[in-house]
């Protein structure tokens, strides 16, 4: 198993902030800064283009970690971040940027895109979570919880339905081709983020992928707006969804 090492560590507005890797994978760990030993873990994703510092990622995380007292990882996807691209990267992006430059949809080339880096970026999710278990501050057998759109989507969802650890999962904006079957196999508490005006995710779509988890409890969060029009309350929904789903019974 790849061992996580520590690289850099900052502290601001009582949450702790470390780099670390495990293996070639790098990461950042959001903790209260009061200490968490066995509090609730979120994995969360980052969208396509993005990468584990993003704004919103480190919003998203400070959310958590201050309002539900959690821990929370990210890790970069492949070709993402401090991730170097491989060629087939640069052949994918670019066929992306000629689609779009001509007006032409995005969805196929995404989802394909989405698909392959989901077939590298699953065991290195699975490996990140040993590594953290492993952790005396979260230590395994504690509730783990997955936040994750876009693209952090096409990876969550068969990672959700390959990793029993993972008991409640946040979701949503993506196309449901590739998705639909590993969807299926999944049963945890689901909320699912839709954009109602989506340009790129017919609306009927987002719904088809809604419809094939087979949880028992799934919520649906449609909001006026287009694909990138996500409201920021959204953020503070999914801290409240988190709270219910992973904090032990008192």
């Amino acid at each position: 198993m790849d061992s996580l090492r520590f690289t850099a560590e900052t502290s601001s507005n009582g949450v702790v902030e470390r780099d670390f890797t495990v293996g070639e994978v790098p990461g950042v760990l959001w903790s209260p800064a009061s200490g968490s030993e066995h509090a609730p873990l979120v994995l969360m994703g980052h969208g396509g283009g993005r990468d584990k510092r993003a704004p919103g990622m480190a919003g998203r995380a400070h959310r958590i970690v201050t309002g539900c007292g959690f821990t929370v990882a990210t890790i970069d996807a492949p070709g993402h971040g401090d991730r170097p691209r491989t060629p087939h990267d640069e052949q994918e992006i670019a066929a992306l940027l000629r689609a779009r430059a001509a007006g032409e949809p995005e969805g196929p080339i995404v989802v394909r895109y989405n698909a392959h880096l989901a077939e590298q970026a699953v065991p290195e999710w699975q490996a990140t979570l040993d590594a953290l278990q492993e952790l005396p501050e979260i230590g395994a057998g504690g509730p783990v919880g997955y936040f994750g759109l876009n693209m952090a989507t096409a990876i969550g969802v068969p990672l959700a339905a390959a990793e029993p650890r993972i008991t409640a999962a946040v979701f949503g904006l993506h196309w449901p081709d590739r998705l639909a079957e590993p969807a299926s196999r999944i049963t945890i508490p689901i909320e699912f983020d839709l954009q109602w005006h989506d340009q790129h995710i017919d609306r009927q779509a987002g719904l088809a992928l809604f419809d094939a988890f087979a949880s028992k409890e799934k919520t649906l969060h449609a909001n006026a707006g287009t694909h990138k029009e996500l409201p920021r309350f959204e953020a503070d929904c999914a801290a409240h969804f988190f709270t219910r789903h992973l904090t032990p019974p008192a």
